[in-house]
């Protein structure tokens, strides 16, 4: 019954009826929202040319459980922006093409050490992976948030590794 009551209250705050007071929304029903918004948003990348143009570059090769990460140098900074992921996670299909799986959101720890975590962002309520060593050279301490908008992840849409990705 909870669970329809919930529904019925993100329908109605979707189709912009105000049933509670104003910022009432449910949790649930604020993260679906915001994140239809992150798909509205990189909707377009669905062509993994359309994000080489915008400035996505490949970094590294495919990760199992996650696919091949596309990074935006130019949004690897300061600040997070939900609906601009710094990086694109692609998987390969049988064929050989990439299809878009994911979002990550990237932030460098400000500390630069991997044993403290005051500075850990969230994004959707939800707690960045880490401090983790960098993967690379010269990478920094860094968070990251994986968000499996476009593939569905059966251990979670926020879990850094989805068992369905394999290189």
């Amino acid at each position: 019954m909870k669970r329809t009551a919930v529904l019925v209250a993100a329908l109605l705050a979707v189709l912009g009826v105000c049933v509670a007071p104003a910022n009432a929304v449910p949790a649930g029903a604020q993260v679906r929202m915001d994140l239809a918004k992150v798909r509205i948003a990189t909707v377009q990348f669905h062509d993994v040319g359309t994000a080489l143009d915008a400035g996505y570059v490949p970094v590294g090769g495919c990760v199992p459980g996650m696919g091949f990460h596309y990074l935006d140098p130019a949004l690897a900074g300061p600040g997070l922006d939900p609906e601009q992921p710094e990086l694109l996670v692609y998987a390969p299909t049988p064929s050989g093409r990439l299809r878009l799986v994911a979002v990550e959101w990237f932030a460098a720890d400000a500390d630069g050490d991997v044993n403290t975590a005051p500075d850990r962002p969230y994004l959707f309520g939800v707690g960045f992976d880490g401090p983790m060593a960098g993967h690379e050279p010269g990478m920094p301490v860094h968070y990251d948030l994986h968000a499996w908008v476009w593939e569905h992840n059966p251990d979670g849409m926020f879990t850094a590794f989805n068992p369905g990705v394999t290189c």
